[in-house]
Formats: C-alpha cells, structure tokens, sequence
C-alpha cells in the first residue's frame, strides 16, 4: 500500500476521534450525575445508553486504527471486515434488548436512529473491507463517512436520551 493513502487523513481521524472519545467521556458524566440526582426514572436507559457508548467507542477505535502507521491493505481490510461485522451483530443484540425493555415501548424513531442507522452504518463498513482491495482511495472516503455517521447517530441519541432523562425526571414525593 502506498504510505502516502492514509497520509492526508490524519487531521480528520484526531478530529472525530477527539469528538468521539469526548462525548464519551460527557456521556459518562451525565449518567454518573443522573444516578447521584437519583432524580431520573432509570426506565429505558440501559437499551440506548450503551450502545450510544459502543458507537463513540467504534468511531475512536477506528480513529485510532487508521492513524497507526504502516497500513497495508490486507490490515486495513481485516479491521474493517472485524469492526464491520461486529457491528453488524452488535445491531442484533441492539434489536433483542430494544424488545426486552420494559416500562417504554420504543417509537419508529428508536428504531430508526438506534437499530436500523448504525447497523446499516456497520454493514458499509463491512463493505469498504471488500472495496479497498479494488480501490483504496476511493473506499477511505467510505470509511470516513461510516465514521462521520456512526459519530452523528451517537451525538443524536445521546441528545435523546438527556432530552428523555430530563423529561421523564421522577418528581420529589411532598
């Protein structure tokens, strides 16, 4: 592969890496907040919590692959098959505890943002495992716009869920 594919995204990969890593962070602490508030009904947040924290957490793992130096294709494409189809099947599992969840019955919007969006977000990444063989160049752009994507469904269902935590709050009993 040559040195200079990957030369150029840099920049973009500290970017959106440093953006995944600290919405992370915030999400962890106004979670931590909520519970020391004790001041939200905790129905619900298990479901869309963590996997806002598991796509975060994809977008800064990839951020951090790519910007590793001495790619090649052949690990490039191994990352993204692994990272791909664990999304994938990390979608499922999303699915299964959206279905499990009791005391909220999730809206076509929750399915939308939080099944149906990232896991056809992993499913491309899958794809550009396959595509960067036929055309590197072209294919990174595929990668980062599963990266921008997978950053944009976390930041909306993270909104989400301060907007319901904040909404459904158990008021003090008088």
């Amino acid at each position: 592969m040559d040195a200079s594919l990957l030369a150029g995204w840099d920049n973009f990969y500290v970017i959106v890496g440093s953006a995944a890593g600290g919405l992370t962070g915030l999400t962890f602490v106004v979670i931590a907040l909520v519970q020391d508030a004790r001041g939200v009904n905790p129905q619900g947040l298990r479901g869309f919590v963590t996997p806002t924290i598991v796509h975060f957490g994809c977008v800064l793992l990839l951020a951090a692959y790519l910007s590793m130096p001495r790619q090649s294709i052949a690990s490039l494409s191994a990352a993204l098959a692994v990272l791909g189809l664990a999304g994938v099947g990390y979608g499922g599992v999303i699915v299964v505890n959206m279905r499990r969840h009791g005391g909220y019955a999730p809206v076509l919007e929750d399915w939308i943002w939080n099944a149906a969006l990232p896991t056809l977000a992993y499913a491309l990444l899958l794809a550009t495992a396959v595509l960067i063989w036929r055309r590197p160049a072209q294919t990174l752009y595929g990668v980062a716009a599963c990266a921008l994507l997978l950053l944009l469904i976390g930041i909306r269902n993270a909104w989400d869920i301060a907007v319901w935590m904040t909404v459904n709050r158990k008021r003090p009993e008088t």
